[in-house]
């Protein structure tokens, strides 16, 4: 295998961890701590928005320390620190404790976006396919959570789910820093940098200014409706899905499947967007959020399960598409710091959507979400339809 390869491989594993780990604990929460704590999934859910608030806002700075200091060295701390965090986690006793860890668990994940996708994009030409690779790694971790949290919460407590993966990071750090220390880094730096076109090419400034104001605009919608739907799907289906999911481990596993193959919507929407008008892709794609989100109101059963993996595609679908135009429009030299902005607007909605699930799910139940959802779709819809029809950064 090539050292880029096993680069690429390392890259993709570390997405693959980060959104892992950010979701341990939604699905310990939903099928275990609400019993063992006493408290209700409402008052039990909001101890992890400080997490998600450090998962957005501490990607500006792990984005300008990548740029200034080293990408590499920046990656091997997110290994060993979010395994570490994830370790003592697993002591805490009460709502207050795993709030601390789980937001030192989120001030490590900030690193991944802005450092580890500028690396997966540098040198490219054509984004679309490679971020789908990756992020399809990322959606498997976001999948894996629940199958795995929730087999290890029935066959050794809740703790374990902690500690397990959180070792296994370690590990995966000591090995990526003892890759990046041989090889010749510099001339691998040298031919990417040499590769990587300064972007955008004959894009005026008020265009660039539009484009960027729907991608920080469609970033803070996505990111509540992603957010929503990835950390809520476990206690959806412990509630619509009880005749056909009994235990911890079926709901892990159903929510598996609904994310694993929702997972794959990434490589059809890169391939899509590296071969098309990236406009039109993406307003497909609000508006199938749209129509699912209002269709899964009132469902329960196998209907729900069906319809629960339609609307799971169309949002795993949306990621790498600001991804990609971010990529084009960012030089290589400020592209970290690009992604970290467009992250820290992400993440930091992706945190109001948690006060905002326990909220609506407390007074109304998941069916006012889906509606919420549904109509925040249809406002991501109407803001893609302010980039220009036309160009190379919009159209091939």
């Amino acid at each position: 295998m090539q050292r880029s390869h096993l680069r690429f491989l390392f890259l993709n594993v570390g997405h693959f961890i980060t959104h892992f780990f950010v979701l341990i604990f939604a699905t310990v929460a939903a099928l275990r701590l609400t019993t063992e704590w006493g408290m209700t999934y409402a008052e039990l859910i909001p101890y992890a928005t400080p997490a998600f608030v450090a998962f957005g806002l501490f990607a500006i700075p792990a984005g300008w320390l990548a740029d200034k200091w080293s990408r590499e060295g920046m990656m091997a701390i997110f290994f060993v620190g979010i395994g570490a965090s994830s370790v003592v986690s697993s002591f805490a006793s009460s709502p207050l404790e795993i709030s601390f860890c789980l937001t030192l668990i989120g001030l490590f994940a900030a690193i991944y976006h802005p450092v580890g996708l500028a690396m997966v994009v540098q040198g490219r030409e054509k984004m679309g396919v490679p971020l789908a690779i990756n992020g399809i790694f990322g959606n498997m971790g976001v999948a894996s959570a629940a199958l795995v949290t929730g087999l290890l919460i029935d066959s050794s407590g809740w703790r374990s789910a902690f500690v397990i993966p959180g070792f296994t990071a370690i590990v995966l750090g000591m090995l990526y820093l003892a890759f990046e220390s041989t090889g010749d880094k510099q001339e691998w730096v040298e031919v990417a940098f040499a590769n990587d076109q300064v972007r955008p090419v004959g894009v005026s400034r008020n265009i660039l200014i539009r484009v960027f104001g729907v991608i920080f605009f469609t970033t803070a919608v996505g990111g509540i409706i992603f957010q929503s739907t990835t950390f809520s799907l476990p206690r959806v289906f412990d509630e619509r899905l009880s005749d056909i999911a009994g235990s911890a481990s079926l709901v892990g596993l159903y929510t598996f499947l609904v994310f694993a193959v929702a997972a794959f919507a990434q490589l059809v929407v890169g391939y899509l967007i590296d071969h098309g008008s990236i406009r039109t892709v993406f307003a497909w794609v609000a508006i199938l959020q749209t129509l699912f989100f209002t269709v899964m109101i009132q469902l329960t059963g196998l209907p729900a399960l069906i319809v629960a993996i339609a609307f799971m595609f169309v949002v795993f679908g949306e990621i790498p598409i600001n991804d990609v135009l971010v990529g084009r429009m960012a030089s290589s030299e400020w592209r970290s710091r690009a992604y970290g902005i467009t992250y820290i607007i992400g993440f930091t909605m992706s945190a109001a959507a948690l006060p905002m699930i326990a909220w609506i799910h407390g007074s109304w139940g998941f069916d006012a979400l889906f509606a919420v959802l549904a109509i925040l779709a249809l406002v991501i819809f109407i803001a893609v339809l302010f980039l220009p029809k036309n160009g190379r950064v919009f159209q091939i």
